[in-house]
């Protein structure tokens, strides 16, 4: 895999991404505000499988990749072990760990083109289906 740069007309990337790749600046559940809206994004979490049951709206909302955060890729607790703050850093990116990660979602594409609507598809895929890429992005706010 070869990691390819991509800049804004300023120099450099204002999209605030998480440690894993998603674009959080399209995440529906970054975005939501409202309980409504939190309420819709559990209920869409369930249907594509990213939630056991239709979680509280305090479990749905986002705080962000935080240090203390039970990330479920393993990328915050690699990235304390590696001493870097962002994967790209690493001199073993793109680690097993990575990988393993691209894979799931690979997976979780997959299921989210069979219960998605088109709208819910698109917003799904703009925040999660660029992670590889988004990784690779040297100059960005994580």
């Amino acid at each position: 895999m070869t990691c390819i740069a991509v800049f804004s007309q300023k120099g450099f990337l204002e999209m605030p991404l998480s440690l894993c790749g998603d674009n959080c600046s399209k995440c529906p559940r970054f975005l939501a505000q409202t309980d409504e809206e939190l309420k819709a994004v559990a209920e869409l979490w369930f249907r594509v499988g990213w939630r056991n049951t239709i979680v509280s709206v305090d479990e749905i909302r986002c705080n962000g990749c935080t240090a203390d955060k039970n990330c479920t890729y393993g990328i915050v607790k690699c990235t304390k072990e590696h001493g870097v703050e962002k994967c790209n850093q690493c001199k073993m990116f793109p680690c097993n760990t990575i990988k393993n990660m691209l894979s799931r979602t690979e997976m979780y594409k997959e299921i989210c083109q069979k219960v998605c609507t088109t709208d819910e598809y698109d917003l799904i895929s703009e925040a999660f289906f660029n992670k590889y890429e988004n990784l690779c992005k040297k100059d960005v706010q994580y």
